[in-house]
């Protein structure tokens, strides 16, 4: 790997030194990053006013007299008592059964007789006689003769009943029946007695104000505090080549143990970043260095690339705090996107595997 950045190295000055702004006259097996000149600054102090002038403000409480008052605790009512009706008992007569008559009927009797009665009229008619048996005319209505008839009226004698006795009745009369039943009345009606149940009092005890709360200013003075400063007086930015370690152009292994899904440092990770890349920092004034931070294949590929960036941005952070220019550190978290082996969505690996695709690394880089 060496060889083939020094035959790169060694390609580019030979042909576009000048086109690609490489160092001149580089030495074989060697490195260079590029770098810029530090801004220079100088200390120094100016009065800070961290507190204004204002006013306080002191507060006297309110003060309070108790006094004691009679007061209704039940208002006058009244109690009704009720007293119910008495009863007594009387004897009511009725008639069970009324009296009637019972009737017998004599029926009627019959005697025997006879009625003519005339069943035709008496009566005459023209009646026309045998013809003469010694009659010449031909005629048979000629030699005969006409004789008005009469009839004696015909009777019949019909059997008839005669009343001898009509029907009648008798009576005979049925008593009536008595009887009786008892009934409750009412001997004094029931009534509601009203009682008055007076009122109650009782007597309280109260806080009634005196003198309700007030203030009083007081006036507290500004509070200045000298603060030290840095002052730019030299403006850096002049690029220029520098020799570097060739192991330190490559990515090289900061063995920090995250806690899982965590981007907070330990202690031990702050130790780890102390001797390891303070060292370096200091040792390459001007360089550059990127955090690259990676995760395994296990979970979402958004999730795992904003932990990836986290930690990385965690690493930086630390560094800041310990006074590395911000200018010279990048933070990049590339999540699974850079696994080192096969162990990629799908693949069954062992967690030996995976631990090698979740690692924090670091390197220079050109300004």
């Amino acid at each position: 790997m060496k060889r083939h950045i020094l035959f790169v190295l060694l390609a580019i000055a030979g042909i576009t030194v000048q086109a690609q702004d490489l160092p001149a006259n580089p030495e074989p097996g060697k490195c260079y990053v590029r770098c810029t000149t530090p801004d220079v600054y100088e200390n120094q102090t100016v009065q800070v006013q961290i507190t204004p002038e204002y006013k306080k403000l002191k507060t006297f409480p309110a003060t309070f007299e108790t006094v004691t008052e009679k007061v209704l605790v039940k208002e006058e009512g009244k109690k009704l008592s009720v007293v119910p009706a008495k009863y007594k008992t009387e004897t009511v007569t009725f008639i069970k059964k009324q009296g009637a008559s019972a009737l017998k009927v004599i029926p009627a009797k019959f005697g025997t007789g006879a009625e003519t009665v005339e069943i035709k009229p008496a009566y005459a008619q023209w009646e026309l006689g045998s013809p003469a048996p010694d009659c010449a005319s031909s005629n048979p209505d000629d030699c005969r003769y006409w004789c008005y008839k009469g009839y004696p009226a015909e009777f019949t004698t019909v059997p008839v009943q005669t009343l001898s006795t009509d029907a009648t009745t008798t009576s005979n009369s049925i008593a009536e029946k008595p009887s009786s039943y008892t009934k409750r009345v009412i001997a004094e009606p029931a009534r509601v007695i009203e009682e008055i149940i007076p009122a109650e009092y009782a007597t309280i005890t109260k806080t009634v104000m005196v003198k309700d709360a007030y203030t009083e200013e007081v006036v507290v003075p500004a509070t200045f505090k000298t603060v030290s400063k840095e002052v730019l007086t030299q403006k850096g930015g002049l690029t220029t080549w520098k020799e570097v370690e060739c192991s330190l152009v490559e990515y090289s292994a900061l063995p920090i143990n995250w806690n899982l899904g965590s981007a907070t440092l330990t202690a031990q990770a702050k130790s780890i970043i102390d001797t390891r890349l303070m060292p370096v920092l200091a040792n390459n004034q001007g360089a550059k260095m990127e955090i690259a931070s990676h995760t395994d294949a296990r979970g979402s590929k958004s999730s795992n690339k904003s932990l990836s960036e986290r930690r990385a941005q965690a690493v930086v952070t630390y560094l800041l705090s310990k006074g590395v220019n911000g200018s010279r550190l990048v933070a990049n978290g590339y999540g699974e996107n850079r696994l080192k082996n096969r162990c990629a969505d799908g693949v069954s690996c062992t967690e030996r595997q995976h631990a090698s695709n979740r690692r924090t690394e670091f390197r220079l880089i050109n300004n």
